[in-house]
């Protein structure tokens, strides 16, 4: 060829070549940032932004018994003797104040530790610098306490993979995974990203800072305490290892962090990925596995983040419902001395947080029913407060009901639950009633694009 004349790039060699340099200069930033993240960490700018995000959290205080607003009120001293501490190696942990949470339908509770409000600075402003690094490399299937992830997200990635043909699940149940968490293999795999051994030594200063509980001191040799804003961070660099393996195996799958599903086409693969991907959890990461609750199934029968997929739609899992229908109940107790506007109030509370979770769902249907369940327990409060047959017909005739069908709803035998269903007692106490009058917010009328019709039925499992 002649020295004179170039050679053509074809638009692939340039693409490649654009993707090649994008990916050096990646690597030069990511070397970049890698450098003096002590350094970072210990600024007081980063030390204040780590403050507002815990003051956006809100919380608790720890076992000093310090306030959020009494941390604020003396924030230049506290952000300044904290860097001073950090920088000169003085600075010393407090222990994690323990707490227990209820988990729901009576499961049992949940542990907590509650850092005191300068510990949980320190690790808001560790996770801040370390969370760009682990997000280069973290996989696409992890979708939990990450920048720009979600529920939704997951459950969506879910849906796609069912849609595609893999409907058996392997739903594998980590046992108090945070609580398990091996200390030296964590510190193990953030060195192979974090390069400053001085952050990896503050990490495990915090790992082993201690519990107290009722007055009592004890430092554990595992586990991560639930209740730090870096404890999410460090359960996904455990659980990236486990990602890695399923990525190498060919296996698809999705995670919000402990809580992990794989799909494949049979039963019998599933039950094989269960028995090996079992063995590598157990073996290799130090971890439990919960066989009681582990289980391999067909989608529609497993639970993932509240929803399940049947016949490749999403739908709130029937535990979901069960669980929301007990809430109803524990909302609208017959005897209370709450007015029906208070207890409107109350559920409203309550519903708007639930349903605007749980309105990925693509039946807005299961809305509807704990919206009607909702209204039907408020009537049959209603009913059984009038203490004579008189007085309820009286309430029907009073609100529009005619006496004839007031007479014979209000004289029948049926009870206050049969009843709070009859078409009298409905026509009294109208939806319209509900929720133009007394303020009851509806969530399953919006329309949303990704929703069937309010007609379509959806049976559980």
């Amino acid at each position: 060829m002649d020295g004179n004349v170039q050679a053509i790039q074809t638009p692939e060699a340039v693409d490649e070549e654009a993707i090649r340099n994008e990916s050096e200069m990646s690597q030069v930033n990511l070397f970049n940032y890698q450098q003096n993240l002590f350094e970072r960490i210990c600024t007081i700018e980063a030390l204040e932004l780590a403050f507002k995000a815990a003051k956006r959290n809100g919380g608790a205080p720890g076992v000093d018994g310090v306030t959020l607003e009494e941390f604020e009120s003396r924030l230049p001293e506290e952000l300044s003797r904290l860097k001073k501490d950090l920088e000169s190696w003085a600075y010393e942990p407090s222990p994690v104040r323990r707490v227990e949470i209820p988990k729901p339908g009576n499961a049992g509770v949940r542990l907590l530790g509650i850092p005191t409000i300068r510990d949980r600075v320190l690790h808001g402003a560790i996770k801040a610098v370390l969370e760009p690094i682990f997000e280069e490399v973290f996989s696409n299937h992890s979708y939990g306490f990450r920048p720009s992830r979600n529920q939704r997200q997951a459950v969506e990635a879910a849906q796609r993979i069912v849609q595609s043909g893999k409907e058996h699940v392997v739903d594998i149940d980590l046992s108090k995974f945070f609580d398990r968490i091996h200390h030296d293999r964590l510190i193990y795999r953030l060195g192979f990203q974090v390069q400053d051994k001085r952050v990896l030594r503050l990490i495990g200063l915090t790992l082993r800072s201690g519990i107290m509980h009722d007055g009592v001191l004890s430092v554990p040799t595992e586990g991560s305490v639930q209740g730090s804003p870096l404890s999410p961070l460090l359960s996904n660099v455990v659980l990236d290892e486990l990602d890695q393996e399923l990525e190498r195996r060919g296996l698809e799958f999705c995670r919000f962090a402990d809580d992990c599903n794989i799909f494949v086409k049979s039963q019998k693969a599933a039950e094989r990925v269960m028995q090996t991907v079992s063995k590598f959890i157990e073996k290799k990461l130090k971890l439990v596995v919960n066989r009681e609750k582990s289980k391999v199934a067909l989608s529609k029968g497993v639970k993932f983040l509240g929803m399940t997929i049947i016949a490749g739609a999403i739908a709130i899992s029937a535990k979901s419902m069960d669980r929301a229908m007990d809430k109803v109940k524990e909302l609208t107790p017959r005897g209370t001395s709450l007015s029906i506007e208070q207890t409107i109030e109350k559920i409203n509370g309550w519903y708007v947080g639930w349903a605007n979770y749980y309105k990925m769902t693509q039946y807005p249907i299961q809305l509807a029913a704990i919206e009607a369940h909702l209204r039907r327990r408020l009537r049959c409060r209603i009913v059984s407060q009038q203490k004579k047959r008189r007085h309820l017909f009286d309430k029907l005739v009073k609100r529009g009901v005619p006496r004839r069908l007031a007479a014979k709803t209000a004289y029948s035998n049926d009870k206050d639950w049969a009843l709070s269903h009859s078409r009298a007692v409905q026509q009294a106490f109208s939806n319209r009633w509900f929720i133009q009058e007394l303020g009851q917010k509806i969530i399953s009328d919006r329309n949303l694009p990704h929703w069937f019709s309010l007609r379509v039925y959806i049976r559980l499992t």
